[in-house]
């Protein structure tokens, strides 16, 4: 977060890893694959 910071404050960056898919869904922190791959589809049905 403190290389980007505006990047930071516009995702709202407290801890990394942070994940944003397509400005829709994010997560923090270390998570399990299905847990990832869950978040990605959420992302993905979204955005159709």
């Amino acid at each position: 977060a403190g290389e980007f910071p505006q990047l930071a404050q516009k995702y709202n960056v407290f801890a990394v890893p942070k994940i944003v898919i397509n400005e829709i869904v994010q997560f923090e922190g270390a998570v399990p694959e299905d847990v990832f791959v869950e978040k990605a589809i959420i992302a993905h049905n979204t955005t159709i």
